[in-house]
């Protein structure tokens, strides 16, 4: 089986969110047609793994085996170092149902002073994760992975970005992805970094 997805193929993206499909017509490439879950009425599944890897895997699965297409999923957030990985696969849950980051950011920072020094010796350090599956209908699943580290800040800053961006710093940077241009961002993100081992893995 050829394991390559080739131009002009349609790709389901395991996604009820139609703002997701210029974003992965940009990072894949303007070649495929891209439908997501939400066009096709496919039902969400439940996320019951416990990576990042594992739910992508799921989701990719699962839009694959409802449409008869080659599918697309990807699971992504944020984990800190001095949380045990937290909020990790939970990063939207922490945001409740509003998508409330400020209300995460918030929690996130009360869970640090919670458990202070000299526990994680001020230890901020903390990485943002893109798991990117692609499945097709009839079984096979290719998976990668893409990770940026660097370290937390409070109060947040910067208003662009979405999600944890206002208080993550990236490795070697001084400005925060809320702080940063989206172009200058995308160049050195988690999913820009998952994307390039996806087209090498299956395009290039």
């Amino acid at each position: 089986m050829n394991l390559k997805l080739i131009k002009g193929m349609r790709i389901v993206a395991a996604t009820h969110n139609p703002g997701k499909v210029p974003e992965i017509a940009a990072l894949l490439g303007e070649d495929y047609e891209i439908l997501t879950a939400g066009q096709l009425n496919l039902p969400e599944p439940d996320e019951t793994e416990t990576t990042f890897v594992g739910n992508a895997m799921l989701k990719a699965r699962h839009a694959a085996e409802l449409s008869g297409e080659v599918s697309l999923a990807d699971d992504s957030g944020m984990s800190v170092t001095a949380l045990d990985g937290a909020p990790g696969i939970f990063s939207a849950r922490w945001a409740g149902p509003g998508k409330d980051f400020a209300m995460a950011m918030k929690k996130v920072e009360e869970r640090l002073e919670e458990i202070g020094a000299p526990n994680t010796a001020g230890d901020r350090s903390a990485w943002f994760t893109s798991a990117l599956a692609v499945a097709w209908p009839d079984g096979p699943c290719v998976v990668v992975e893409g990770i940026v580290k660097g370290e937390l800040v409070f109060p947040p800053r910067g208003d662009r970005g979405f999600g944890y961006d206002p208080i993550f710093i990236p490795e070697g940077g001084d400005r925060t992805f809320g702080e940063m241009d989206p172009a200058e961002k995308e160049a050195i993100s988690h999913r820009t970094r998952a994307f390039a081992k996806l087209r090498a893995a299956l395009i290039d």
